[in-house]
């Protein structure tokens, strides 16, 4: 496909584009849209009465998207909602241009061809191990989209295709391939990947662009579980705690295989510098912040000060991590009331971030952080914490607690005796989200709200 071939498609995906949950453009006009990479699947044929597949790679304002696109005569009714739009020019002129991941025909195509190992002009097709892929596949789009989209093949496996890509490896296949190779069995091994070789600037680096893992039937993810233990007024401690020692074993199996580093004491007042900058960001965005300010801003000094009386042999240790670990990234079985034993999905980090920091090894604490926090909006969502404020405190309260008890009988030591440490990144987690649910969902501004009171309070020196 030629840049003048996606001329013809590019009003039609000017229109689509801003609408799609993993677009980092919504809200503002395209600046520009150009063509980096065009392979054809399943070359279209007029007349033969069989779909075609294009896979994409576009420019849009800077940003790198991935889009795989299916070519039909006339799109079938339940397809109807995938259509991105009709072309009345170019090569594709007449045909029904659609999202091919909503089409079966064309997934369980996208499936086979993950079965097999090679290239297709700039794509690259990789197998991880000996693992058999489906034969049957049945699949299905998951219809809970979020930053990448997903469909399930069957019980069997589940392919994640990533949606904004750039140079270099995804963390989300870096980390699970070294877990792997490790032995860790906290988290699906890669069964297939894809990539993109090269980019338009000239680095050479691969783009990642789609990973197939085992699918894992029978599972709810650590929101939906708590949210039910707190509906049914269960005790989801044990559970929490079973999560915390899941987390120090994914975290030690990180250590262990993928290079260590430190934050000197200098790297922690930068450390320090840079929270206190989104921080102030922030505030100017949301006045609601604006009383908290100077209480927070204390975390983040005490973090500055901890930097300047380190030397290097007291550095603070720094590896690999998940980068946005919360109970939506867990996995787990009920046992009883609660799980036992849990799985460790998406290890991309946070997307919005660029991918050069998502890779840097960072404190574990930051990925503790994530998991206390992610306690607090459980606690404030749940039906049966709805009304009773002093409930949903105490429920977060003995859960961040448990959670903290389970990784230190992992690892032998409890988060939270580096209070300054783990208090900084909470803040730090808790002033972003105050941020994303001002622009995106003020209705629970509240809840990360609720955490800056406790993390700005003169007696805050304690996550848990």
């Amino acid at each position: 496909m030629s840049d003048s071939s996606l001329m013809s498609l590019g009003p039609h995906l000017a229109r689509w584009l801003p609408h799609q949950r993993w677009f980092a453009g919504k809200g503002r006009p395209l600046a520009g849209l150009s063509l980096v990479a065009a392979t054809e699947l399943l070359p279209y044929s007029a007349g033969a009465g069989k779909p075609g597949m294009i896979h994409l790679l576009v420019r849009v304002d800077g940003d790198c998207y991935q889009l795989l696109l299916g070519v039909r005569e006339v799109l079938p009714p339940e397809l109807a909602p995938a259509l991105i739009g009709r072309p009345t020019t170019g090569p594709l002129r007449g045909t029904a241009v659609y999202e091919a991941l909503c089409d079966p025909r064309l997934t369980g195509l996208l499936l086979e061809r993950l079965r097999t190992p090679g290239t297709l002009g700039p794509l690259r097709f990789s197998r991880g191990g000996h693992a058999a892929l489906p034969r049957e596949p049945r699949p299905r789009p998951l219809e809970a989209e979020q930053s990448n989209s997903s469909v399930i093949y069957g019980n069997a496996a589940i392919l994640k295709c990533f949606r904004r890509v750039e140079p270099g490896i995804n963390p989300d296949l870096e980390l699970t391939l070294a877990l792997a190779r490790h032995g860790c069995p906290h988290v699906p091994p890669p069964l297939a990947w894809f990539e993109a070789s090269g980019d338009e600037g000239g680095s050479g680096d691969s783009r990642t662009l789609g990973i197939l893992q085992p699918y894992l039937p029978g599972t709810r993810d650590g929101w939906q579980l708590a949210l039910r233990a707190l509906a049914a007024g269960a005790d989801f401690t044990p559970a929490a705690r079973a999560l915390g020692r899941t987390t120090a074993r994914v975290h030690t199996g990180l250590a262990e295989a993928l290079p260590t580093s430190a934050l000197t004491g200098s790297q922690l007042e930068r450390t320090a510098n840079r929270m206190a900058g989104r921080l102030a960001k922030a505030s100017a965005a949301v006045p609601a912040l604006r009383p908290y300010e100077a209480g927070l801003r204390d975390a983040f000094r005490a973090l500055a000060v901890l930097g300047s009386h380190r030397t290097h042999s007291r550095a603070v240790p720094t590896q690999r991590i998940h980068g946005d670990l919360h109970l939506g990234q867990a996995l787990g079985r009920e046992s009883g009331n609660a799980p036992d034993t849990w799985t460790l999905i998406d290890f991309e980090g946070e997307p919005a971030r660029p991918l050069a920091e998502r890779r840097a090894p960072q404190p574990v604490e930051r990925d503790i952080a994530g998991m206390l926090r992610s306690f607090d909006y459980a606690a404030c969502q749940g039906p049966a914490a709805a009304p009773d404020a002093a409930f949903s405190a105490e429920w977060a309260a003995a859960n961040r607690a448990a959670y903290c008890a389970g990784y230190a009988e992992v690892c032998g030591r409890d988060p939270r005796e580096d209070a300054v440490l783990l208090r900084a990144y909470e803040t730090d987690k808790a002033v972003y989200e105050v941020l994303y649910e001002a622009r995106n969902r003020p209705a629970w501004l509240g809840v990360p709200l609720s955490a800056i009171r406790r993390l700005a309070a003169p007696s805050s020196s304690s996550p848990a």
